[in-house]
């Protein structure tokens, strides 16, 4: 990582004792993992060493975190760009709760995660006085067992070798997950006489990609060669250029409207004559006449397939659905939405079964998508236009013109319409869980998985979301990972302001109070500055269209010089149509 190892370049170790953490550190190693994102804690001291004295701090490199959200959100974003996991390591109970917020989002996104954990240790006969025992928890994995994919709490060398074995697997494997390893600091700080063997991972695969079945591959292509008005919902797709040439290629070949989801991420170019409408968060009217009028369905995954079909009002289409994500659903969470009608199931991952439909179909493999400079659909506004988000996307447009970037994040308020998305890195959807706070660690996350691609990392962030995680913009700083965060700041939490309106209306109460509680100001965030202050180069307050485009031609220049920029861009609060419908919706 350039510019890192003149700071993080550790002394090399003489050599002499081994211990069970250096056994695990290397087992990162053997499993490749690149980087392990963390927050420093005295219960995985001994892994800590390990990972700097025996393994030099290389392979994997540590990523030092502010906070263990922001740890979780970096390897969140590295997922969403790279389909692999990054490991994470989070300080015994507490370090756990800071991270579990940032482990729901991942769970919900359903991206790959190794997280390495530690607790005090376990034998209470040697824990030192009240730091050990707070920080010790009879089963610590409970307290995340609901939204992750698998944990364990091994209690030997062999058995922690094992349990990384079988939790990289498991996390790779679709539906991919976070799995937890719990580590007890005292079998970190064992003594060995010698490392274990590497153990061979050949004979350890991970399964095979689930098929889909034959005959009911048959079926569906025959529901989909018969149909007059077909839809396909193309949703939690891979981020692979081939997959992406072959769902353009079926979709031409059977003449079927297709729609996107903004909360996922490209998966359709958007600007194909069969691409129906704005991605967004809800279906406005349009795209809910074209599904409307559907008479066979084809969801490659679609989040909330059940709810969408209400939404359009279609409940006499044939569905056919293509998922493995029921295999994640337990009785925690609603994450799995509501129950979806469905005529025709294939178990396997949305773009498996996509392929094996489109042999049955006899298409072609059609043309992968080339990387290509941005395509805003919005025009740049007068140079002395207020901002809101939709001159904000004009005004962001111009700005990176003539460069290939990807969208890692985008506020509830972006307008769909407002942006071409052609290839799967374009875009990368949102974080899952629809908390607050994941913004900044995800595009750190991304802008190191894309460094070097030639891709210019970008996030239109939201004001509440930089401010809760405003620290993981450090890491960017302190590794040299370039990237470009524009915050959309209309100092207040405005998705709650539009559902305090909502309710006084309901209530026969004044809507002028809807700020009352969600204004952030008095006194004004600079933003601009707790970026300087932590090493980026930060603009702004910027008021107007031309002060943005000016700007982001100027961050541009600095990221390809390999800074970290934050714009802090002044906008009217306001939500589409759809998106203020689809939020405030009480029934």
């Amino acid at each position: 990582m350039a510019g890192q190892e003149s700071q993080e370049q550790p002394r090399p170790d003489s050599g002499g004792s081994l211990w069970g953490s250096d056994a695990v550190a290397e087992m990162l190693r053997v499993l490749g993992y690149p980087f392990v994102a963390l927050n420093p804690g005295a219960s995985f001291r001994g892994l800590h060493d390990s990972l700097v004295n025996h393994l030099g701090n290389a392979d994997p490199r540590m990523l030092l975190c502010l906070h263990e959200g922001n740890a979780v959100a970096i390897a969140h974003g590295w997922a969403k760009v790279m389909e692999a996991p990054m490991a994470v390591i989070l300080h015994s109970n507490v370090g756990l709760m800071h991270g579990s917020m940032g482990l729901f989002n991942a769970w919900c996104d359903r991206v790959p995660m190794m997280v390495l954990g530690a607790t005090g240790p376990v034998d209470a006969a040697r824990r030192r006085p009240w730091i050990d025992w707070v920080h010790t928890c009879q089963d610590q994995g409970a307290l995340v067992r609901n939204f992750t994919k698998w944990d364990n709490q091994p209690a030997s060398v062999p058995a922690a070798i094992e349990a990384m074995i079988r939790a990289d697997g498991m996390t790779r494997t679709s539906p991919c997950g976070p799995v937890y390893i719990n580590l007890d600091a005292a079998l970190q700080e064992l003594r060995l006489s010698a490392l274990p063997e590497p153990p061979d991972l050949a004979r350890f695969r991970r399964p095979e990609p689930a098929a889909a079945p034959p005959e009911a591959v048959r079926r569906a292509a025959e529901l989909l060669r018969a149909a007059r008005s077909p839809v396909i919902l193309a949703g939690r797709t891979s981020r692979d250029p081939d997959d992406w040439a072959r769902r353009v290629a079926l979709a031409e070949a059977l003449g079927a409207s297709v729609l996107t989801d903004i909360k996922v991420g490209a998966a359709f170019p958007t600007d194909h004559a069969l691409h129906a409408g704005a991605p967004g968060f809800f279906l406005d009217p349009d795209r809910a006449a074209v599904l409307g009028a559907a008479d066979v369905v084809l969801s490659l995954d679609w989040l909330d397939l059940a709810g969408t079909m209400r939404q359009a009002g279609n409940t006499g289409a044939r569905v056919i659905q293509v998922s493995l994500d029921h295999l994640l659903h337990n009785g925690f969470g609603m994450e799995h939405q509501a129950l979806p009608m469905t005529d025709i199931h294939l178990a396997c991952a949305p773009d498996v079964g996509m392929h094996a439909i489109a042999d049955a179909l006899g298409v072609a493999a059609g043309t992968p998508p080339v990387d290509a400079p941005v395509r805003p659909a919005f025009a740049m506004p007068a140079d002395d236009a207020a901002l809101d988000v939709g001159t904000l996307a004009g005004a962001l447009g111009e700005g990176l013109k003539g460069n290939v970037a990807c969208l890692v994040r985008l506020p509830l308020g972006w307008r769909g319409e407002a942006w071409h998305f052609g290839h799967p890195l374009d875009f990368l959807g949102n974080d899952g869980g629809a908390g607050i706070g994941s913004g900044p660690g995800m595009l750190v996350g991304a802008a190191l998985a894309l460094r070097g691609t030639g891709r210019l990392p970008v996030a239109v962030l939201g004001d509440g979301d930089t401010m809760m995680s405003v620290s993981a913009f450090w890491t960017a700083a302190h590794y040299r990972i370039p990237m470009l965060a524009v915050v959309a700041n209309n100092r207040s939490f405005f998705n709650d302001e539009v559902h305090q309106e909502r309710v006084a209306k309901e209530r026969q109460r004044p809507t002028e109070n809807k700020w009352i509680g969600q204004h952030i100001g008095d006194p004004d965030i600079d933003l601009a500055a707790m970026a300087r202050a932590q090493g980026l180069d930060g603009f702004g307050p910027l008021h107007t269209a031309g002060e943005l485009a000016a700007a982001v031609r100027r961050g541009v220049e600095l990221v390809k010089q390999g800074r970290s920029v934050l714009i802090d861009a002044r906008v009217r609060p306001g939500y589409s149509l759809a998106m203020s419908a689809g939020l405030t919706r009480m029934s």
